[in-house]
């Protein structure tokens, strides 16, 4: 087995901002507590890993590969998710702070960000179709040209989508947030 293949392995407390991640292949593997803060993790390839409590805030993303992902309590501030790898792209996101991070034109589609803030991110021209937002906060999130098709938003808050600028055929929201549907009206809705 090549060096550069790693599977099965369980790091923890890393400091990768200090000494940069190895380049490699790394298969079901666990990352706990371990700070990628400003590192550059390009053309690093992660299958069916799991990023726990990590902190991948301002991390270098370029050709990166994330397949099947999951993040939960993570901190990964101002990422540009777009410059990664798009061939077998997939993630999910679970208690993670999201802010000033991009997905641009990503196909994302059953994509799950459950109770993860996601302040001023940019979803321009994605593709979250059937996507849930489980209680998200979504707070100054750009949506334009997005295909929201049957994507869930029944628990999200603090969004402001255009139904003229994106397709949200099928989409759920809930009666509260109807309002940030409308929001482009300037109108007042009480209950």
């Amino acid at each position: 087995m090549s060096e550069n293949y790693i599977a099965e392995q369980t790091f923890s407390k890393e400091d990768f901002s200090l000494r940069a991640l190895p380049k490699a292949e790394y298969e079901n593997c666990k990352f706990i507590n371990c700070n990628f803060s400003n590192s550059d993790l390009s053309g690093v390839k992660f299958l069916d890993c799991e990023f726990i409590s990590c902190n991948l805030s301002l991390a270098s993303l370029t050709k990166t590969s994330l397949n099947d992902i999951t993040f939960s309590d993570c901190k990964m501030l101002g990422l540009h998710f777009e410059n990664c790898n798009d061939f077998g792209l997939a993630f999910s996101f679970n208690n993670c702070k999201l802010d000033h991070s991009s997905f641009y034109k990503l196909k994302l589609k059953n994509t799950t960000f459950k109770n993860t803030q996601l302040h001023e991110v940019d979803f321009s021209e994605c593709d979250l179709s059937n996507s849930i937002f489980e209680n998200c906060d979504l707070l100054r999130t750009t949506f334009d040209r997005t295909n929201l098709e049957k994507a869930d938003f029944k628990t999200a808050y603090s969004f402001s989508i255009d139904p003229d600028n994106n397709r949200i055929k099928k989409a759920r929201f809930s009666v509260s947030g109807l309002a940030g549907l409308l929001h482009k009206y300037d109108i007042l809705i009480s209950e």
